[in-house]
């Protein structure tokens, strides 16, 4: 997937961790590790709207677009 999530670069500038950011936005640490490690195949605007207030950034210093060689053949096609 070309969509890369930089939650653990934001949550060490912050010095926050997974644990307490679960608890300020109200989702379960389960499923925001698995934001964390890139394994989430969507997320909600509201879910990204809390980790935006909680983390005090902007959408882009969580997600990130890199094109990689299966998204860049995908669009050859």
């Amino acid at each position: 997937m070309a969509i890369r999530v930089n939650l653990d670069r934001v949550l060490l500038d912050r010095r926050m961790s997974l644990t307490e950011l679960a608890e300020r936005v109200g989702i379960t640490l389960a499923n925001l590790s698995i934001l964390k490690t890139g394994k989430a195949r969507a997320m909600r605007f509201t879910t990204l709207d809390a980790l935006c207030r909680e983390l005090d950034c902007q959408p882009a210093d969580i997600l990130v677009y890199e094109a990689d060689e299966e998204t860049v053949s995908e669009a050859a096609e």
